[in-house]
């Protein structure tokens, strides 16, 4: 099926969805507001620890200065004392495509401390549904290797050249980020953050005067195809002559084909590669735009001249640095904006500053919202249920209850309020709208580690044995929260430790496989957790530990071989002998961990 271009600049709906979400969810107020008064308060590791980024022992002024020098020591100290690590996880890449976590396996660059000095950076997890955290770390300039347990390696983002998504001192430059501004505004926006209307949109060139009006009839130009148009207008000289045919192309590059979805912020990409000349990173850079083509921009050698922009095969461009997504991507803000999705007081608040200081002040994303009932069809009546200390609670006695389960353990179907309640704690069955949005908001805020939110929830009254469509339960993704405080609650409240998901996978199998930490796999041990179990592939823990190189569980795999031996999968074992080249994992001695990234 044909797709159709967009409307200018605007976020497809399944992205203003996901990005709507991401706004919601992913740093909520209450990390916002307990990092910012750790930083006003000089306090980096207390904002760091609040905005849930690791910080390892190393980046001590001390040990710093041991490693690098005095003046080095210097400038990082600085820099993390402005540090606003909301912020950074504020602009983090996504992964969309029907998901709102970070995009797994990426590094990113904050800082650069003289040519031949370390960097600071962050990295994330590599796996898609893994834990949300992040980690610092200072070190030399080395790309990141691959990390062959999840089939990837780590992307590098290089932000040297835009503190503003980090350093609280550059922030107000994040008005670079929506683009040029002009007559008091952002474009497509008014002073206030509302949105032009269509007919306000330029129906012909306003010429270089206006910034914000030129960029918007650059979108208007993208949304018509004229493309070779839009990126003149945009100080882009654009080449559509075919590229050279790789040795792996199986047909000749239609560069006119490769742009005609491809919608970038153009009007940034020329500024922003002369911010990256400036930082001493180069002039040429490369645009992934799918699986066979980029985009090559080279900044011209007279000053003003426009930057030359010609299709590359995506295989012969390997040498050519990234340009960073920041550099073309259109700011998600905006979009939202523009889609009536947020208010500008949704905003983080330093975003809410930057873009319009005559909006007034951000609160920042709204807390959670407290189960509501919901109105069900039950026997040609209307009834209310609602979660309600602790349970969904419905408006039936305990004898209909019974007479329920009878029908049921003899293969009849239930309808109504008992229907429902089953479909909330199996994930199986249908579900009315508003209880799927309750259950829908519970998860994501245990999708981004929200554990204020989903205790406040749960003293709310939410009923805690819910399931996702996935059959998982709160017990099966606490490796996403903090559990020395959930764990205890939700066994209190009877969870079963050895309910299985769609996957066949206890709450143990989860945190193993999901990059759980290691305290989280001892205290689920220490509440009874079984250890002999296989998931749907058929390997057992200690199989799933051995796939996934976790040398901080060798106590348990070793627990699983000694008290169960045999159990699991016999082709996996012998697969993974062929495969291995690492030590014996049966050995005593304990191995070192293979990156520090991986299970950060």
């Amino acid at each position: 099926m044909s797709r159709r271009p967009l409307p200018p600049a605007a976020l497809s709906p399944e992205d203003a969805s996901a990005w709507a979400r991401i706004r919601r969810y992913a740093v909520p107020g209450w990390m916002i507001e307990r990092a910012t008064e750790a930083r006003l308060a000089g306090d980096w590791r207390a904002a760091c620890a609040a905005a849930a980024v690791d910080v390892p022992d190393d980046l001590d002024p001390e040990r710093i200065a041991d490693r690098y020098g005095p003046d080095a020591a210097a400038r990082v100290t600085d820099d993390l004392r402005h540090l606003a690590p909301d912020l950074l996880r504020w602009h983090l890449p996504r992964t969309l495509n029907g998901h709102t976590t970070l995009t797994p396996g990426r590094r990113v660059v904050l800082a650069a401390y003289g040519s031949s000095g370390p960097v600071l950076s962050l990295t994330n997890s590599p796996m898609l549904e893994g834990p949300q955290r992040l980690r610092l770390h200072l070190g030399p300039a080395i790309a990141p290797a691959r990390d062959r347990l999840h089939g990837l390696t780590y992307v590098t983002e290089d932000w040297t050249a835009a503190r503003r998504f980090w350093d609280v001192r550059r922030t107000g430059e994040l008005r670079h980020s929506a683009g040029p501004a002009g007559s008091g505004r952002l474009p497509f926006l008014h002073p206030d953050g509302t949105p032009l209307a269509a007919e306000e949109l330029p129906a012909e060139d306003p010429g270089p005067a206006d910034p914000a009006a030129r960029a918007e009839w650059v979108a208007v130009l993208q949304a018509r195809g004229a493309h070779i148009e839009a990126y003149a207008a945009a100080g882009l000289d654009l080449d559509l002559t075919p590229p050279p045919q790789g040795p792996r192309s199986y047909r000749q590059l239609d560069v006119a084909q490769l742009i005609t979805y491809f919608a970038p912020d153009l009007t940034r990409i020329a500024p922003e590669v002369r911010l990256l000349e400036r930082a001493g990173r180069g002039t040429c850079f490369r645009i992934p735009v799918d699986w066979r083509g980029c985009l090559r921009v080279t900044l011209a050698a007279a000053d003003g001249a426009p930057a030359q922009v010609v299709g590359r095969d995506r295989g012969q461009e390997e040498d050519v640095p990234r340009l960073p997504s920041y550099a073309w991507q259109r700011l998600p803000d905006i979009g939202l904006l523009r889609a009536g999705r947020i208010r500008p007081e949704d905003l983080h608040p330093l975003v809410a500053a930057a873009l319009f200081p005559q909006a007034g002040p951000a609160a920042g994303p709204p807390g959670p919202t407290t189960p509501a009932p919901v109105r069900v069809r039950c026997g040609g009546v209307w009834h209310e249920v609602v979660s309600r200390n602790g349970v969904l609670d419905i408006p039936h006695t305990e004898q209909e209850r019974q007479r329920e389960l009878a029908l049921r353990a003899f293969g009849g179907s239930v309808s109504g309020c008992f229907a429902t309640q089953h479909a909330w704690t199996s994930g199986e069955g249908r579900l009315p709208r508003a209880l799927r949005d309750q259950r829908r908001e519970l998860f994501q805020h245990v999708q981004h580690g929200d554990t204020p939110a989903v205790l406040a929830l749960l003293d709310a009254g939410t009923d805690p044995h819910v399931r996702d469509r996935r059959g998982r339960g709160l017990l099966h993704v606490l490796h996403l929260l903090d559990h020395r405080e959930l764990l205890p609650r939700l066994l209190a409240a009877g969870l079963d430790l050895e309910a299985q998901d769609k996957a066949y996978r206890t709450p143990l199998q989860s945190a193993v496989h999901y990059g759980g930490s290691a305290a989280l796999v001892r205290d689920l041990l220490d509440a009874g957790a079984r250890i002999d179990v296989i998931d749907e592939m058929e390997l057992s823990l200690a199989q799933v530990i051995r796939r996934y190189e976790r040398t901080d569980l060798m106590f348990l795999r070793r627990r699983v071989l000694q008290e169960h031996p045999g159990i699991g999968s016999e082709w996996w074992d012998e697969y993974m002998s062929e495969q291995d080249s690492e030590p014996d994992w049966d050995e005593d001695e304990e191995l070192p961990a293979q990156d520090e990234d991986i299970h950060a």
